[in-house]
Parts: C-alpha cells; structure tokens; sequence
C-alpha cells in the first residue's frame, strides 16, 4: 500500500510540473529560498503556488501567459504551499506588510518586495485580468 506523502507527491506532481516546464525554479527548502532571494539581482517573480482550483485554472496559467510579455523579470521561481511548508514560510518573509495568500505572486527586485498579487485578487477574476496585474508590475518594474 502507497503512503499517504508517496500518494500526495504523485497527486502534486503535475502541479509542480506545470510551472517548472514553463521555466520556473522550485525552491523546496527554507535554504534555498535565502540562499536564492538574499542573492538576488535584477527582478525575480516568485509564485505562490497551491492546490486550489483558482491556481489551477487561473494563477498557474496566468503566470506562465505573463512569461511571453516582453518586459519580464530576470528570474521566475515558485514555492508550493502546503506542501513546501518551510520554504514557503521563509519566503513570505520577503513579501512584508502581506498577510500568507495562496495562491499569490511576489514581484521582487534586488531582493525586495516591489509588487503583490494577492489571492483576492486572483480567484473569480479572469484569466487575462490577473496576466495584466503581472504584465503591468512588469512593464513598471522589469525595464
């Protein structure tokens, strides 16, 4: 018999997999998430992901459409709420003056917080209001 984290990994997997084939670097530790955003150079949009359905029909989708805009950030990562609890959790450190949203999207430059797209934001909106909310931070900050 399968283990319930054996199950939930292979049930999250795709979810993981839809950013990460679009180019998106999963941080999993707490360590790498400093070790990644403490560094940071440039614009770098970190995805909040998660396993509700607005992430699934809209924030993953509307990040991924976000990625062809021609300005964009330098980097794209994604924790995974959840599922990567410490990581998540050291990168919402970086997002201050926001409470914890999932799904949500961090827009940072040089390591601070220059734009947020709140989980309000992104349920019951539509698929290409929430890409213009990313687009817009962009072309704003990413130039």
């Amino acid at each position: 018999m399968m283990s319930y984290e054996a199950y939930m990994s292979q049930v999250i997997q795709p979810m993981r997999d839809e950013l990460t084939n679009a180019g998106f670097e999963e941080l999993r530790t707490a360590e790498e998430v400093e070790a990644t955003i403490s560094n940071l150079k440039g614009t770098a949009l970190v995805v909040v992901n998660s396993v509700c359905g607005c992430a699934a029909g809209l924030a993953r989708p509307a990040a991924i459409y976000s990625t062809r805009h021609e300005a964009k950030p330098d980097h794209f990562y994604t924790v995974f709420a959840g599922q990567d609890k410490e990581a998540t959790a050291k990168a919402r450190e970086y997002f201050e003056g926001y409470p914890p949203s999932s799904p949500s999207y961090a827009l940072l430059k040089d390591g601070k917080l220059v734009a947020m797209v709140e989980r309000h934001q992104i349920e019951g909106n539509e698929l290409e209001s929430i890409a213009n909310l990313l687009t817009d931070a962009y072309d704003q900050h990413c130039k």
